[in-house]
């Protein structure tokens, strides 16, 4: 069934990974970041609901809930523990890319509103990143990383994972290109004081947008 999801979303033009059990689900989402989970219930090791539950704690990635219980009972707990969608076996490719496709126009509709971090704002309208109003001069891909952060409060990225989500899967260069990014990217932060968040490095793994007071995410 994974891999018959798989290739008919490739066939769609997205691209997917492939996780056989819940433990390396998790792994698997700790180093990819993905924008979207199509998550089966029943799974060895973890099922569905724990995994789900695990990456709702610290990411509001879309996740869809894949099973052949059919029961109000099983739905509901699985919308609760935070799935954005749920497909009962058997279904259709078709309903399936249909579903991905309706979560999709959401989430790009959430995406033209600024992000608001207590004084720090990422606004998509204009790819812009500004501290108690005041616009820090960025580049094209330092503004990708700060949004890919900003998306994410307090939530590790892998370096793999932020050279995917800001320069693409064919990449082919070092990941300390990611580095040398968030070293500049820093320096130009460092000019405004920022008490309420910080780019922390996580040694060994990669980094974090570490925000201390409370924050709204997506202003409307």
């Amino acid at each position: 069934m994974a891999t018959m999801l798989a290739n008919y979303c490739r066939a769609e033009g997205y691209s997917t990974f492939i996780a056989h059990d819940g433990q390396e689900a998790l792994d698997l989402f700790a180093r990819v970041n993905p924008d979207m989970i199509l998550l089966d219930v029943m799974m060895p090791k973890l099922d569905g609901y724990t995994v789900c539950s695990k990456i709702r704690k610290e990411s509001t990635v879309p996740i869809v809930m894949i099973t052949a219980r059919s029961e109000d009972a099983d739905k509901i707990l699985g919308l609760d523990i935070g799935a954005d969608d749920y497909v009962v076996k058997p279904f259709s490719m078709k309903e399936v890319m249909a579903r991905i496709r309706s979560i999709f126009r959401r989430i790009d509709a959430i995406h033209t509103r600024p992000i608001v971090l207590s004084e720090l704002i990422v606004d998509p309208t204009d790819m812009s990143v500004s501290i108690f109003a005041t616009r820090i001069d960025v580049t094209k891909k330092e503004y990708d990383l700060m949004y890919q952060l900003a998306s994410y409060p307090n939530h590790v990225f892998t370096r793999a994972a932020l050279l995917e989500a800001c320069w693409g899967m064919d990449y082919q260069g070092e990941d300390r290109t990611v580095d040398a990014h968030i070293k500049r990217l820093r320096s130009k932060l460092d000019q405004i004081e920022h008490p309420s968040f910080d780019i922390k490095t996580i040694w060994g793994v990669g980094y974090k947008l570490e925000v201390t007071h409370e924050t709204r995410k997506h202003n409307q």
